[in-house]
């Protein structure tokens, strides 16, 4: 979208666009953080095939989102004109980065929520399930808000950076950690 696409809507009609992106993000983050909590947590829900276990699984594919994430943080930077680079093949890498990325977050957000819940007994806990609500929650915002015309130019570029700054923090709160507590182990 340029420049000329966003000053043809009234700006309260273009913050008004956000509206319903955000809050479908807002309700299935909370929605996420509920069903967290209340759900009885089974210990087991998705088997680690081709790992040890599942917090290696898990921290493996987040760690593999994370790299994809970073990749869609240059590739935007790139298509909204931060990084000069004539690239025509920008766009497609970084909408299937994303595509990916995301996919990769799917068993280990189903094995969070399923097997063991939101929990909030240690703080690096606590932080890393709030995050996975966020995370879901403004990543949904942004998908709902991409197809949308006449949105603020400050608005894809900001969800883009808060769905990066929330996987980025999971890593840091889940991989990361186990890394250099447990390991590197497959």
């Amino acid at each position: 979208m340029n420049d000329t696409q966003v000053s043809q809507v009234p700006r309260g009609r273009s913050l008004a666009l956000l509206l319903a992106p955000l809050a479908v993000g807002g309700l299935i983050a909370v929605g996420l953080g509920v069903y967290g909590r209340v759900h009885l947590a089974t210990g087991y829900a998705v088997g680690p095939a081709g790992f040890s276990g599942p917090l290696a699984m898990k921290s493996w594919l987040t760690t593999g989102a994370f790299l994809l994430a970073l990749v869609q943080l240059l590739s935007a930077l790139v298509m909204w004109g931060r990084i000069k680079l004539d690239a025509p093949w920008i766009g497609p890498l970084h909408r299937w980065s994303g595509r990916a990325a995301f996919l990769l977050t799917v068993p280990v957000a189903f094995h969070c929520l399923y097997a063991l819940g939101a929990q909030f007994d240690t703080p690096r806990v606590m932080t890393h399930s709030l995050l996975g609500c966020f995370f879901y929650g403004v990543f949904a915002a942004k998908m709902m808000a991409l197809p949308r015309r006449g949105l603020p130019g400050w608005a894809l570029p900001v969800l883009g950076g808060l769905a990066f700054t929330a996987l980025t923090g999971l890593w840091l709160t889940s991989s990361l950690w186990f890394f250099t507590t447990i390991g590197v182990t497959l």
